[in-house]
Parts: structure tokens; C-alpha cells; sequence
């Protein structure tokens, strides 16, 4: 195997690991004698982690060994208490590594990070002892003015080249186990690690060319404010990645800024669903994995004036006091977007005012889990009134237009689908039931009534291979169907999975006394959708799904309960029958980096155990690494067409590739007691949240309207003039267009 050394370790001398780790910190060194001193003491931060980090390069290729933390599983997850809590004091312990190289001497020094768990402004926490001023001035000035000497002396002061040799050049280049034939025995591990190199290339490319930037642009090399001072959108969104992957030092860089440079005072409006989703939840979910998985990329010791442990949270709950002036519209359906200075929600600028329905109802794990964590239950209301406002609507089948009016409350035309607009709703449902340890059924009730919804309106199968897949009805429930499926609606199988185990595997769940034909059938719904996900990608030249596919279909359409069954296996034949069943139009070919068939492929390969899943997915990682890695250690980017050769490349890295994407590639090539499915649920930028019960604080505060045999809506009995109770069917609430 060829070796790929990207930082020249193991042919480099202690001290020229030293130099090269200290690169990037020492270019920021000036003439003050604070920057220098600052220089110091990052590129000691940054030489212990490539002390640390050299000895997981094999001589064979570019790869990592295991992280040197590996959480433990075994303890029962905690239990959170209601209301605001007050520090316990306790302290996670750091298990740094024992042995006696250089790497490990200076890392005891800095490996000693305390992250307690939040408990809203802890007061009876404990700080760690602390050394005498003027020793610690004496020890780390000593040992900072040697640094400096030695960079100076080498001359490393003044170089500006931070890209490593083996990253120079082609992008392809450096990935040489591309050309190599499979193993017989494959290595799950070192296929993880791949994802793990792919990671740090791409942070790597933006933390050098565009650190602090909303937007990254690898191909040009630059960065884009969507808000004047910055959103943190891709450190913020990529936190629990760094943690899961152990990557510590980047980690502590990305702490440092969201520390010292995000503020939300800013005054422009921002969207309100992806704000929350990715800023809030990637918060939330840096909170979790840091206090209950202290092991995972632990953070070096608090100095004195250095922000607080509970800063994941403090700004968590910043940010959704401002998110709040959102749901300030005469129903609480929250508008489209929120000024952050101003708190005012602003409708969409588009369709008529409306805000999209899966925008406006997938909120709720986020605002939920906060509520938790800091006893605030207004988070909780705000977000719970929504789902009470959809659902009084009383849509046939459970099934919603993709656009509500938060005036009126009442949805806006009569398209549906579970594409964009329309996916996360029914994501949430199912997620929100098994957040809060299944002690909601009302959202297994409107999960159960909406999946049978899409069986029944929205199943269909390809004409030559009977395909299954999700089309749409643009026109309502009555018109006709239209084929076509957004890659977007590939979360589905894996969701679909997920809710029929509850997140135990398929054995586990059929030992449960809770299974039955309904779950035999939607284990088998969620395999057939997952291979025609898969096929999206087989499909195309470069192996990478197009935005958005089309199918052939006989006319009538065949539904489900029609006998149609596709081949269990899609042939890779170049002339194979279920490739004409496939329609990709050249406005739908670009590949945007999207997640949700890894995603689906994850769930699927978890609960049902099956390698083949796994299989797909590295088959679907390759591609993405052969065809949208960036020259000259860029990173990767998106794809204008996914189905010519070459690919025309977008120049731009969506924050959900560091995510998301990547994220589900390395949890499904980790071993499966990583992050238990039982124990937590995944909100939909792939941001991890704990399970938990309702205590004595929180419940669920409305029901839904009587409902039929045949689910819609039923008025309360009401008298007649004999004094006898009737009742009333309604029709299903009729959608109107509201100009705003």
C-alpha cells in the first residue's frame, strides 16, 4: 500500500513536527508582544495535536487509527431533572493517555479540560486548583519565549505555506486507495477513517481559506457573510462532528471562536427553520455529546477568564430567545424569518406570505430539548402550539400542503409532497413520540395515520422494473400523481424503519411483543425505498444522485396493493431494464453533497444489520471522493451536472457535508454501539439530542380533534331539539389563498 503522509511526520524530527504543527498559529505572530505570546501558546495547542495525531498514519496510506477516546456505553444514560437546576460540582475525568513519548508529556498539560454537565449558571461549581500567579507566569513564559526562539532560530517565523505536500496538486492525487482493488475481508475501521480524512481536508481547506465565513467557497478559495458579522453556519453546524470524529484541537479553535467572535445582536433577518436546525440544534448537540460523552475530543484545562463550561448552552439559549419573535403571529405558526437585533418575524417574501409547512413544524425537537435542559417551558408551548394548529385543520389522511399561512393558520394550495417544503413535518412526528420516551402517543397516532397516508396516495412503482419510490400529488389527494421524487424525500426508509422498531433492531423488535403485519410491511416499504434511493446514484455517470428524479410509470399508475415487486437486486449492466425507469433532466443533475440516502442507509444497516447497506455507502462515498474533491487541498464541493464525465464542479461546500453527510458516512462505518438509536433521537441537520422523560414539568398540552373511521375531523355531539346528541361530520378543511 502506498504510503500518504500529509504532514511529513514519520520521516520529520521531534522538532520539525513541532515547526510544521505550529504553522498556522505562528503566522499570526507580529511585533506585540500579545500576539506573539498568543502565537505561543496556539502552536503549542497545535503541535501537541499533531504529536498526537501522527502515530494513527500508517505507513500504507492516508489513514487514522481510533480515536484515542472512545466513549463508554455501558452506564445507563442520565435522567434530567425538571425545572432550572443547580450545579452538582461533579467532575468528568479526562482519561489522557499514560505513556511517556513527547506527545504525551505535553499533552498532560493541556488534556485537563472540565466540561460538567449544564445546570442554567451553575453556582456551587467547583474550579480546579489553581497554581500561584506568579508560577504560572514563570512556566508558561519560559516555555513560550523558547518556542518563539526555536521558530525564529529555524526561520518557520516567516513562511507562508500551509498546505502540506501531498495535498498540493490534484485533488484525486492524494486519495491513491481509490485504485486499488477491494480486500477480501473488508476493514469497516479503516473504510471509517477514509471519512475521517475527508473531513479534515474539508475543515482543513476552510478553517485556512475562510475561517469565520457563513459560506465556503473551496474551488476559489473563499468565504461569504449571510449576516454582516457572521452566523458561525459551518463551525457551529460541523461541532458534534469534531467531537465524534475526536478531532480536539480544531474542536478548541471552534470553541475559541464561538466564544470570543459570534453575536447575535446583529440586526438582519435570518430563516427561521434552518437557523434553528443547524445553529440551534448544532449547539444543543455540542452541549450533549461534551457532558455526556466527556471522552470524545475532551478539551484542554479552563484558564483563569476563560469562558464558561456551559457556553454551548448560554448561546443555545441566546439564539432562541430571538428565534422566539417568530412565533409572534396571530396563530403561533412561526413566519418565515426573524430579525435577530429586533426580534420581529417577517413573512416569507415569497408564496403569498406563507411560511413551508415542514419549516414551520420541525421546530420541535429543538425548542423541546432546550425547554428541558433549562426549565423554561416557554420554549416548549411555542413549539407545541404549531403542531395543535396544523393538526386542527383536519387533513384528509394526515397528508399536508407544503404552505401555511401563520395569519390564518389555514394552508396555502394543495400541493403534496415529501420533498422540499414538505419533508421534516412528518420526520418530526415519529422523532417527537420517541423523544420524549414514548410518553406522547399523540405523535405515533398522527405519524401511524400520516404513513398510511402516503401508502395509500403516494406510493406508486416504475413501469419496466416496478420500482418502488414516493411521488407527489401537485394538484391534491384527487388529481393525479406525479412522478417524480426529490432526493430530499430519501430520509424517508430510514424514518420509516426507525418508526416501526422504535430504534431497536429488527431482531431486538420482533422479541418485543410489539410486533405484528403493520410492522413486517413498513420494514419492507423502507428496503424497497432505500433501493431505489440507491439507484439514483447507480444511475448517473459519476455515480452521485442528481437534486432530483424523474420515473416512467404505466398509466394508470400501479399503488400499492397492486402486486408490484422490483428485482432484489439492481444489476450493474450498462443496458439493465430498471435504468430506463430512471429520468434525469438536466435542471435536476446537480449534486448538492445531500445526506439523506447515506442517512437512510445508516438507520437501515443499524436496525436491520444487513452489510449491504454499509456497501452502498462506501460505494457512494468513493464517488463523492472521485468526482467533488477540490485542487490544491480545497476540500470538496458541489456538482453542477452529476450525470456527465467530467463533472462541472459548483465551487461551493454546504455546511450539512461536514454535517450530515460525512457524519452518517462515519456512523455507518462505526461499530454499532456508537450513539445506541435507543437512547437518542437525530434531528434533521443530523444533530444528536438524548432521549428523556416528561417529569413533573412538561406534558403534552392539547389534543386533537375528534376523528372518524375514515380520519376526518368530527364536531363534539351537540343537541337537537328533542334533546338527543348527534354528530356532525365535517368536510376537510378547504385551503384558500391569502395575500398577505
Amino acid at each position: 500500500m502506498n504510503n500518504i503522509d500529509p504532514f511529513n511526520i514519520r520521516r520529520s524530527s521531534a522538532l520539525s513536527i513541532l515547526q510544521s504543527g505550529a504553522l498556522v498559529a505562528a503566522k499570526s505572530a507580529g511585533t506585540y508582544t500579545h500576539q506573539a505570546l498568543e502565537s505561543g501558546r496556539g502552536a503549542l495547542e497545535t503541535g501537541k495535536h499533531t504529536l498526537k495525531e501522527a502515530r494513527v498514519f500508517s505507513d500504507d496510506s492516508m489513514s487514522f487509527s481510533l480515536p484515542n477516546n472512545v466513549p463508554s456505553f455501558t452506564n445507563p444514560q442520565r435522567r434530567f431533572e425538571d425545572g432550572t437546576w443547580g450545579s452538582s460540582g461533579r467532575v468528568h475525568q479526562r482519561n489522557a493517555d499514560t505513556g511517556n513519548s513527547v506527545g504525551d508529556k505535553i499533552g498532560g498539560y493541556f488534556d485537563k479540560r472540565e466540561l460538567p454537565m449544564y445546570k442554567d449558571k451553575p453556582y456551587s461549581y467547583s474550579a480546579p486548583r489553581k497554581q500561584s500567579i506568579f508560577q504560572m507566569k514563570r512556566f508558561y513564559g519560559g516555555l513560550i519565549l523558547l518556542l518563539i526562539g526555536l521558530l525564529y532560530w529555524t526561520g518557520f517565523l516567516s513562511r507562508s505555506t500551509t498546505i502540506p505536500k501531498e495535498f498540493e496538486g490534484s485533488g484525486k492525487g492524494v486519495w491513491s486507495w481509490l485504485q486499488k482493488p477491494e480486500p477480501v475481508v473488508v476493514d469497516w475501521l479503516e473504510r471509517r477513517e477514509r471519512v475521517k480524512e475527508a473531513f479534515i481536508l474539508s475543515w482543513d481547506g476552510y478553517e485556512r481559506n475562510a475561517w469565520g465565513y457563513d459560506e465556503y467557497h473551496p474551488i476559489s478559495k473563499t468565504g461569504r457573510q449571510m449576516v454582516p458579522q457572521g452566523m458561525g453556519w459551518i463551525i457551529v453546524d460541523a461541532l458534534d462532528t469534531l467531537m465524534l470524529m475526536n478531532l480536539t484541537s480544531r474542536l478548541s479553535h471552534a470553541r475559541e471562536w464561538i466564544s470570543t467572535s459570534l453575536n447575535y445582536t446583529q440586526d438582519h433577518e435570518v430563516n427561521t427553520f434552518e437557523t434553528t436546525i443547524r445553529m440551534l440544534g448544532g449547539l444543543l448537540s455540542a452541549h450533549y455529546l461534551s457532558t455526556t460523552f466527556p471522552d470524545m475530543a475532551p478539551l484542554s484545562e479552563v484558564v483563569e477568564g476563560a469562558p464558561g463550561e456551559d457556553l454551548y448552552v448560554e448561546k443555545a439559549t441566546d439564539l432562541a430567545d430571538r428565534l422566539l419573535g417568530a412565533y409572534d403571529s396571530p396563530t403561533g405558526v412561526p413566519y418565515a424569518s426573524v430579525n435577530l437585533k429586533t426580534l420581529q418575524g417577517i413573512t416569507s417574501h415569497d408564496d403569498g406570505g406563507a411560511s413551508s409547512t415542514a419549516e414551520a413544524a420541525s421546530l420541535q425537537l429543538e425548542m423541546k430539548y432546550l425547554a428541558k435542559l433549562t426549565g423554561e417551558k416557554n420554549y416548549w408551548d411555542k413549539a407545541e402550539r404549531v403542531i395543535q394548529v396544523i393538526d386542527d385543520n383536519g387533513m384528509r389522511d394526515g397528508l399536508l400542503p407544503i404552505f401555511i399561512y401563520p395569519q390564518t393558520g389555514t394552508f396555502r394550495g394543495d400541493n403534496i409532497r415529501l420533498g422540499s417544503r414538505g419533508d421534516s413535518y412528518y420526520e418530526y412526528l415519529i422523532k417527537q413520540y420517541l423523544q420524549t420516551s414514548k410518553q406522547e402517543p399523540i405523535y405515533l397516532d398522527m405519524w401511524d395515520q400520516a404513513l398510511n397516508g402516503v401508502r395509500r396516495h403516494l406510493i406508486t412503482y416504475s413501469e419496466h422494473s416496478q420500482l418502488t419510490f414516493l411521488a407527489e400529488r401537485p394538484d391534491g389527494l384527487n388529481k393525479a400523481i406525479s412522478p417524480k421524487m426529490d432526493h430530499l424525500v430519501c430520509f424517508m426508509p430510514g424514518t420509516i424503519a426507525l418508526g416501526a422498531t422504535g430504534g431497536l433492531t429488527e431482531v431486538e423488535a420482533k422479541k418485543s411483543g410489539a410486533w405484528g403485519k403493520k410492522q413486517e410491511e413498513e420494514m419492507d416499504l423502507a428496503r424497497q425505498l432505500t433501493k431505489t434511493c440507491w439507484g439514483m446514484y447507480k444511475v448517473t455517470a459519476t455515480g452521485l444522485a442528481p437534486e432530483i428524479a424523474h420515473f416512467n410509470i404505466d398509466d394508470p399508475p400501479k399503488m400499492e396493493g397492486d402486486g408490484a415487486r422490483s428485482p432484489d437486486v439492481l444489476s450493474d449492466a450498462p443496458d439493465a431494464k430498471w435504468r430506463s425507469d430512471y429520468i434525469v433532466k438536466p435542471q435536476d443533475s446537480h449534486n448538492l453533497q445531500r445526506p439523506e440516502t447515506v442517512e437512510s442507509l445508516f438507520y437501515m444497516w443499524r436496525i436491520t444489520g444487513d452489510d449491504i447497506y454499509r456497501q452502498w455507502g462506501w460505494e457512494m462515498f468513493k464517488a463523492f471522493v472521485n468526482y467533488t474533491t477540490v485542487d490544491d487541498g480545497g476540500g470538496f464541493t458541489s456538482l453542477d451536472n452529476a450525470n456527465q464525465l467530467p463533472p462541472k464542479q459548483r465551487d461551493n461546500m454546504e455546511s450539512f457535508w461536514l454535517a450530515e453527510t460525512l457524519k452518517y458516512f462515519y456512523l455507518l462505518f462505526s461499530p454499532d454501539d456508537l450513539l445506541p438509536l435507543d437512547q437518542i433521537v437525530i434531528n434533521t441537520e443530523a444533530h444528536i439530542f438524548p432521549r428523556f422523560e416528561l417529569g413533573k414539568l412538561f406534558s403534552t398540552g392539547w389534543k386533537r380533534k375528534p376523528r372518524g373511521s375514515d380520519g376526518n375531523v368530527v364536531n363534539e355531539p351537540e343537541q337537537d331539539e328533542a334533546g338527543k346528541g348527534k354528530v356532525k361530520t365535517l368536510e376537510t378543511v378547504q385551503t384558500k389563498t391569502f395575500t398577505g
